[in-house]
C-alpha cells in the first residue's frame, strides 16, 4: 500500500497557513550563553569563560507556539504564566518578535518566569560543549487565584481559535481544573484539541489526539516497546485508558506510529534520513505541524506524515528550531514515497 499521495500532501502544506491555534501550557525561554576559555580560575577549580554571545529562544510550550507562528503567519496565541522578574519582559518580547499573541498570558508574582540557561564553552582545540545548565522555575501547581485567571483566559480564547494544544512540561500550569475546562470548551465549540504531555496521560480524557514519545508511552503502558506487537499493545492501551480519538507515538529513529479509535494503525518511517544534530524541541515541532494539519482539514494519517517530515528538518539544527512552508515543500518534493509502505 502506497504511503501517501504527494500532491495531496503538497496541497496540505499550503493550507497549514490557514488555521489559528491556541497553545496552553508551561511557557519558557532557553537562554544560550556562549564563550571561550583557555585557563582555570585562581579563585576556584573552575574554567574562566570569556563571554561572546547570548541567544534567547522560545522553549517548552513556547517552542510549539513558535513552530506554529513560523507556518501560519503568527495566527497563534499562548496561555501561560510569567513572574515579576528580570526574565518576564524577555519572555514577552521574544514572543512579540515571533509574532505570537500574548494577550491571554497571566502574571503571577509568586512564580518565576521559567528559564533554562545553558552555558557552553570552547577553546581553540575543541568544539563548543555545554558546561552547565541552570533552571529557574516554580514547579508547584498554580494558586487558586492564578488558576481562575488562566481559566478566564481559556474561556475567552478557545472560541476564537481553530485548534488547541495542551503542552505539559510538568511545571505546574496544567492543573486538573485547567485541563478539564480546556477539554470541555473544545468539545462545546467543536475544536481540535491535542495533548503533548510527558506523564499521567490519563488526566486528559477524550481529546482529539495525543503525541507521547516512546519512553513516556512505555512508562504509561507499563512495559517496554520491543517490537511491532508490543508497540501495538502500547498504542491500544493508551487509547483505551485515555478515550482519545487517536494516539501518535513518536519513536525517534524508528519514525512514528498512529493509532486511531476506529482500529486503524499506521507505522510511519523516518523520512529523508540523515545524521541527527539535535533532537531538542523536535516533539514540539511534531505536535505543532500535526495539529495545524488536522485543523486545516487533513486526516490524521496525512497530518502525522507532515509532522514527521517537519521533525526530519528541525533535528538538523542545534537547539529548538522551526521550519517554514517553503522548506517543507522542498523536503516533500525530495521525498520518494515509493520506498515506503504502510502497515495496517
Amino acid at each position: 500500500m502506497l504511503l501517501a499521495d504527494k500532491k495531496e500532501l503538497l496541497k496540505g502544506i499550503d493550507n497549514l497557513s490557514k488555521p489559528s491555534v491556541l497553545v496552553i501550557g508551561d511557557m519558557a525561554i532557553d537562554e544560550m550563553v556562549y564563550g571561550t576559555t583557555d585557563r582555570m580560575s585562581r579563585e576556584a577549580p573552575v574554567l574562566i569563560l570569556r563571554h561572546y554571545n547570548t541567544k534567547v529562544i522560545l522553549g517548552a510550550a513556547s517552542n510549539a507556539a513558535n513552530n506554529i507562528a513560523s507556518l501560519n503567519d503568527g495566527k497563534v496565541s499562548v496561555i501561560g504564566t510569567y513572574g515579576k522578574d528580570y526574565y518576564a519582559p524577555v519572555l514577552l518580547n521574544t514572543f512579540k518578535k515571533a509574532g505570537i499573541n500574548t494577550k491571554y498570558m497571566v502574571e503571577d508574582t509568586s512564580r518565576a518566569t521559567t528559564v533554562k540557561t545553558r552555558i557552553s564553552g570552547s577553546c581553540s582545540q575543541s568544539v563548543t560543549q555545554q558546561i552547565v545548565r541552570i533552571d529557574r522555575e516554580t514547579i508547584e501547581p498554580l494558586s487558586k487565584k492564578t488558576e481562575e485567571k488562566i481559566i478566564k483566559s481559556i474561556e475567552k480564547a478557545i472560541p476564537l481559535h481553530d485548534a488547541v494544544i495542551l503542552s505539559d512540561y510538568n511545571i505546574g500550569l496544567l492543573t486538573e481544573n485547567v485541563i478539564q475546562k480546556s477539554i470541555e470548551l473544545c468539545k462545546k465549540y467543536n475544536k481540535i484539541i491535542v495533548v503533548d504531555s510527558q506523564k499521567d496521560l490519563d488526566r486528559f480524557q477524550g481529546v482529539t489526539s495525543m503525541t507521547p514519545n516512546q519512553p513516556d508511552s512505555e512508562k504509561f503502558a507499563g512495559f517496554f516497546i520491543k517490537d511491532n506487537a508490543t508497540l501495538q499493545k502500547a498504542g491500544n492501551a493508551i487509547l483505551d485508558r485515555t478515550n482519545a480519538e487517536s494516539v501518535l507515538i513518536t519513536l525517534g529513529g524508528d519514525g512514528m506510529a498512529l493509532f486511531e479509535k476506529n482500529g486503524d494503525y499506521f507505522k510511519i518511517p523516518v523520512f529523508n534520513k540523515t545524521d541527527v544534530f539535535d533532537v531538542t524541541g523536535a516533539g514540539d515541532t511534531v505536535v505543532a505541524v500535526y495539529t495545524l494539519a488536522m485543523a486545516s482539514g487533513l486526516n490524521k494519517k496525512n497530518a502525522a506524515l507532515l509532522g514527521n517530515l517537519a521533525a526530519s528538518i528541525v533535528i538538523r539544527y542545534f537547539g529548538c528550531a522551526v521550519t517554514t512552508i517553503p522548506v517543507l515543500k522542498t523536503a516533500m518534493e525530495k521525498t520518494d514515497f515509493n520506498k515506503f509502505t504502510v502497515k495496517v
